[in-house]
């Protein structure tokens, strides 16, 4: 039987996303303390990037972060579509922390496969092998994918790799983390704000694993939702 899945619901997107970066912060100083780093995974979407902007300005101890991406669009350097583009944006121009610290995924490489080995050995020499994440950040669609981890592509069956590259979705191919690596992890922060994901965050919450949010660990989990994704569970 599944666990329950921990849910905070908050007003808006804006207290989920100061929210989102109190936790992170006390989850950053408690590794920092424990094991003298924190290693933490980052998705895209907006109000995430309202979350990092917050985190900034929480106590952090940034000599101790390292920031790796949950996944990535196929895309050119600086391109719009890009999670970097905005993860830069978002926490490099408010916080101390060197550029060296956030750990691109190397989408511009000719060989995607290769550049997914490739990063899977640099999740190995910040979090350890096999690689322990302090925190992974993820966010839910409304079609129920999660990181990059979408209905029907073979992605959702890597057991052996920490990072996969998927087929097209929406245009784009993606590089993601795989359930292995996510499903390791100490703790597991879901943001869900808007109504378009009310329906799945139902689903998420009852434990549906037929969608890919529900192959996700739940016993490490907390859900911040904002009061228009909760409308259909309150």
């Amino acid at each position: 039987m599944n666990p329950p899945l921990d849910t905070w619901v908050l007003a808006d997107a804006d207290a989920v996303a100061r929210a989102a970066a109190a936790l992170i912060a006390s989850e950053a100083r408690a590794a920092a303390a424990e094991r003298g780093r924190f290693v933490m995974a980052v998705s895209g979407g907006r109000t995430p990037w309202q979350m990092l902007r917050a985190l900034a300005s929480e106590s952090v101890p940034w000599d101790a972060v390292h920031i790796v991406q949950v996944d990535e669009r196929v895309a050119p350097a600086g391109d719009p579509d890009r999670n970097l583009t905005h993860l830069r944006e978002s926490l490099l121009s408010h916080a101390p922390l060197p550029e060296s610290r956030i750990h691109a995924m190397p989408v511009e490489d000719a060989d995607l496969e290769a550049a997914a080995q490739a990063y899977g050995r640099i999740l190995e020499v910040v979090a350890g092998n096999p690689p322990t994440l302090d925190l992974v950040h993820l966010g839910l669609g409304a079609d129920g994918h999660t990181a990059s981890l979408v209905p029907g592509d073979p992605s959702l069956q890597v057991a052996d790799r920490d990072v996969a590259v998927t087929g097209l979705y929406q245009k784009r191919r993606r590089m993601t983390l795989t359930y292995p690596v996510i499903n390791r992890a100490r703790r597991i922060l879901w943001i869900a704000t808007g109504a378009e994901k009310a329906e799945m965050l139902g689903r998420l919450q009852a434990g549906d694993r037929s969608i890919p949010a529900g192959g996700i660990r739940r016993d490490v989990a907390l859900v911040l939702a904002d009061a228009a994704a909760a409308r259909r569970n309150a």
